[in-house]
């Protein structure tokens, strides 16, 4: 991997980050010292699996109306 000091990231920065997308990443260092990584955005790096939990748990069938005889008391009802 490329690694580029400083100066050379700031005057050459729309060539290298044109590279780096196009998969060559980059290491920029200040005084011979490494501090950054420049690498390509693919993809999220984090990925939602939906329904992961599917069968984990039941759901009763009144879920949406338990306690509502007790907040219809509490109160009243809007009708």
């Amino acid at each position: 991997m490329r690694t580029v000091n400083m100066r050379e990231a700031k005057t050459q920065l729309s060539r290298l980050v044109a590279k780096a997308a196009d998969g060559e990443p980059f290491i920029i260092a200040r005084a011979g010292k490494p501090l950054v990584k420049v690498v390509p955005l693919d993809a999220p790096t984090t990925v939602r699996r939906l329904g992961f939990m599917e069968g984990a748990f039941n759901v009763p069938g009144d879920f949406d109306t338990k306690g509502q005889r007790n907040t219809e008391r509490l109160f009243g009802t809007q009708d």
